[in-house]
């Protein structure tokens, strides 16, 4: 059992590069996406000092929105110009409708917002669009397909997939974008200002109401790149939502208010399942994949409550 345990999986690793090297790659576009979906979490909390429940159904409904476009007889690019127009639509009402109204409530108001916009979000979506998964559009959008293999020599080959490929450049193209964004501007700055202290912010003359506008929009641009990832990956359906859920254990390595935290916890987490999944999940009879990422985060709380990348923070009594 030992044996089995702590030597095995490593000998396997050896005996096999040319799979290992396959499992690290499919590690490494999984922790991407969680990262991409993690920033989207990071970016919310960052300006209002809450965890939005709703960025799982706005993956979801971007992703909606751009197919049920299409499938209206709108051309792909246009539908996606147009469903990043909705998304402003909408981070301007939740901006307008939702948070206005709680500037200065406690915490746990915010993120009960959240949790019924999410629900809304959920019931407007099956009305509009019907429950049934949907095909990602990624052809019409110009997103490549098929595959490549990489011999390495007698000891097989490792085959990568285009639409992983563009995945992964598309997702670090934009958490760069996004960092330096909000890390080098004047808006940037005022973000910051603004999840250190609201009331501070607005005696200095920012804008609470255009950051969250801002912020939401950056958001559901997030949401909109990463439902057309996963998407193309698998298809569009409510059951996305869970899958975005996995940015919590990333954002608990990362910290939550870290935008290299949540590219490190990403890559962490992603890693950590396939190959936990592919060496260790037989020992458990397999399936770990669904839940080793909240045990890997358990064990960092621990340890570092405030992730890798997190403020600790210290209050007096």
């Amino acid at each position: 059992m030992l044996y089995d345990i702590f030597i095995d999986p490593f000998v396997q690793m050896v005996e096999m590069p040319d799979f290992f090297l396959q499992v690290l790659w499919e590690g490494f576009v999984a922790g991407i996406l969680y990262a991409l979906i993690a920033l989207g979490f990071v970016l919310i909390f960052k300006a209002s000092g809450v965890f939005n429940f709703a960025q799982g159904i706005m993956v979801v409904f971007a992703g909606l929105t751009l197919v049920g476009l299409h499938e209206n007889g709108v051309p792909a690019f246009l539908a996606l110009i147009l469903t990043i127009g909705v998304m402003g639509v909408l981070a301007y009402g939740i901006e307008r409708v939702v948070m206005r109204p709680l500037v200065n409530q406690p915490d746990i108001i915010l993120l009960m917002a959240t949790i019924g916009l999410t629900y809304f979000l959920i019931g407007f979506g099956e009305f509009v669009f019907g429950g049934e998964p949907k095909r990602m559009i990624a052809e019409e959008l110009g997103l490549p397909t098929g595959s490549t293999a990489f011999e390495m020599g007698e000891r097989g080959l490792v085959i990568l997939q285009h639409i992983d490929i563009a995945a992964a450049v598309i997702a670090i193209i934009m958490v760069t974008a996004l960092g330096i964004f909000f890390n080098k501007t004047r808006i940037g700055r005022a973000l910051r200002a603004v999840a250190d202290d609201h009331q501070a912010a607005l005696s200095v003359g920012i804008s609470l109401n255009q950051i969250w506008a801002i912020v939401w929009f950056a958001a559901g641009l997030v949401a909109l790149a990463t439902g057309i990832m996963w998407g193309a990956r698998s298809d569009v359906s409510f059951a996305l939502e869970i899958v975005a859920f996995k940015a919590l254990p990333v954002l608990i390595l990362g910290g939550f208010t870290s935008i290299p935290g949540a590219i490190i916890g990403g890559l962490i987490i992603g890693f950590g399942e396939k190959i936990g999944e592919i060496y260790w999940g037989g020992l458990v009879g397999g399936g770990i994949e669904s839940w080793l990422a909240y045990i890997i985060a358990l064990i960092f709380l621990l340890f570092r409550p405030q992730g890798l990348f997190g403020e600790k923070i210290i209050e007096r009594v």
